[in-house]
């Protein structure tokens, strides 16, 4: 049995089309800084609102990866 041993960041994604888009764009962003992002989590959701309707979606993920 291997052994694996993560490292977690949060970090915050926001988009105006959806929640998963918000997810989508936080793993990208995160890509940039660390490599070998192996797990995700949502840990809050939100919505900024604008004249009575959604104007974004905000999402708050731990992410989980290893180092290289």
């Amino acid at each position: 049995m291997s052994v694996h041993v993560y490292r977690k960041m949060e970090i915050v994604g926001s988009s105006k089309v959806s929640i998963e888009d918000a997810i989508k764009n936080a793993l990208v962003e995160a890509g940039k800084t660390a490599s070998n992002l192996r797990w995700f989590e949502v840990v809050e959701t939100r919505g900024y609102i604008e004249k009575d309707a959604v104007a974004y979606y905000q999402v708050t993920l731990k992410i989980g990866y290893t180092a290289a």
